[in-house]
């Protein structure tokens, strides 16, 4: 570890000695913004002012613009048209060229491109160009026009007309030089620090739920002594709870020997390891006692019954919330008999989910009843959706292939088979009953959607970038590129 102090402190001394060796850098906000949002999807109250502060290294002139187009479509030469009709100012004086000191970012969110063009004396490599690009594809493909457009102006500041001692040349060099005494080194440092932090955050997750389960451990048992196991939803519950004290000794296994590991030790991979089953162990207890809680209170109709059946309607309750921002999302069909349907069947469980629960409280119906329609009911939405999918896949898909690729993803995103999606388990007892696939959520149908649109898109090619400007662009070659998201 002194070594290592030591050869880090070298090469901070040496980064510092090469800063104070240059100027610094000058910085020029723009000197005029101009906004075309002929797509009528930028917020100008934000975007100006965010535009407005940004700083360049010399005085530009910003030009954003925006028209729906189709995938189909040039955008350099829809570009370039425009300006030749609305603004012969972006073009330099012999018609060749963009102007000296502009900057013209444009985006297409309907043929979902986006492009950036430069003057002769703000022109960066097409490399630069599509690192400017990508800045802004991550928000623009969650239709974030306006924030995507600022990460595209803000990244084009970074890079046009920068310094060479800011240059990604020069700093490569320098960290190559530094790299031969430190990169083992550093490398190691990280990974041990980057180690021993998720360590710390997953032992205190782990130790929140173990400290839980522990303190309700004798309550646990009591409710599942009163479960009734003649009820089919009681009999699956206690199915589980057979295991729970053997699942908690374990857990308690883990727990002792996560405690007993120093410091130091909490920076060994294999360790963290451990210390991630502990944190999983617990958690998962934590959810069952829960579950094993409500489920003694509801079927028993014990005087907690009202919050355990409102436990049991959340997941149910956050998808119908949530179907409306689903279905007024870009490309998710919102218009079409499929998005009726479910916006149609959201009402009508409003009413049922009041009805039940007045029919549950004066004993109309049997709380397992309860839970039959609440089970049929997050089935029929799961249909709706599925039905909703294959709509939402015919409309952006292409062909057989891309379909294929959209498909794969949402059956991916229901069985929770990628680690990407971030499947829980449900503090239900319909999540306790029925493997996490049974039910078709909200959540899941937009994860599946994200991801197959993402990867259609790249299957498009959207990484590669376009340079000319198409036939009525004549001998036109300013500085410029586009590249789909």
């Amino acid at each position: 570890m002194t070594i290592v102090r030591k050869v880090l402190g070298v090469v901070l001394l040496v980064f510092i000695g090469l800063a104070g060796a240059v100027p610094a850098a000058l910085a020029d906000r723009p000197v005029d913004v101009v906004v075309e949002d002929r797509a009528g999807v930028l917020d100008r109250n934000t975007l100006l002012p965010a535009v407005q502060s940004i700083e360049f290294y010399q005085p530009t002139k910003v030009a954003v613009y925006t028209y729906n187009g189709t995938a189909g479509d040039n955008l350099n030469e829809e570009v370039l048209r425009f300006a030749r009709a609305e603004h012969p100012d972006w073009i330099s004086a012999d018609g060749q060229k963009w102007a000296d000191g502009l900057f013209i970012f444009a985006l297409d969110p309907a043929g979902r491109q986006v492009g950036t063009y430069m003057g002769e004396d703000r022109k960066v490599s097409l490399d630069q160009r599509d690192d400017i690009q990508n800045a802004a594809k991550e928000l623009l493909r969650d239709a974030q026009w306006t924030d995507g457009t600022v990460a595209g102006v803000r990244r084009g500041a970074e890079l046009i007309n920068q310094p060479w001692y800011r240059s990604a040349a020069f700093l490569i060099t320098a960290w190559t030089t530094a790299a031969a005494a430190v990169a083992g080194a550093a490398a190691w440092l990280i990974v041990r620090w980057r180690t021993r932090a998720d360590s710390r955050r997953e032992l205190a997750r782990g130790d929140a739920s173990y400290a839980s389960v522990s303190m309700d451990l004798q309550v646990t048992e009591l409710n599942a002594s009163t479960i009734p196991e003649a009820s089919r939803y009681g009999s699956t519950v206690l199915e589980k709870h057979r295991t729970f004290m053997a699942k908690y000794n374990t857990a308690t296994g883990l727990s002792n020997q996560v405690h007993a590991l120093a410091a130091r030790d909490l920076s060994r991979r294999p360790n963290l390891k451990t210390v991630r089953q502990f944190a999983d162990a617990a958690e998962e207890l934590d959810v069952l006692d829960d579950v094993i809680a409500d489920t003694n209170a509801l079927l028993n109709r014990g005087n907690s019954w009202a919050p355990a059946w409102d436990r049991q309607l959340a997941p149910f309750r956050n998808d119908l919330a949530a179907l409306e921002q689903l279905l007024s999302k870009r490309h998710t069909e919102g218009d079409s008999a499929t998005a009726a349907a479910l916006r149609s069947f959201r009402d009508q469980s409003h009413r049922d989910l009041e009805r039940c629960t007045s029919e549950l409280s004066d004993g109309t119906i049997t709380p397992e009843t309860a839970l039959d329609r609440l089970r049929d009911a997050r089935t029929h939405l799961s249909e709706l959706l599925k039905n909703h999918a294959d709509t939402v896949i015919a409309g952006f898909a292409k062909n057989d292939k891309e379909a294929g690729l959209m498909r794969k993803e949402m059956a991916s995103a229901q069985a929770g088979t990628e680690k990407r999606y971030g499947r829980t388990y449900e503090p239900s007892i319909l999540g306790t009953v029925y493997p996490a696939y049974y039910f078709f959520s909200v959540p899941t149908f937009n994860s599946g959607f994200s991801t197959g649109m993402s990867n259609v898109s790249s299957a498009r090619g959207g990484g590669g970038s376009t340079t000319g400007y198409g036939s009525s662009g004549g001998s036109f070659s300013g500085s410029g590129s586009s590249s789909n998201f």
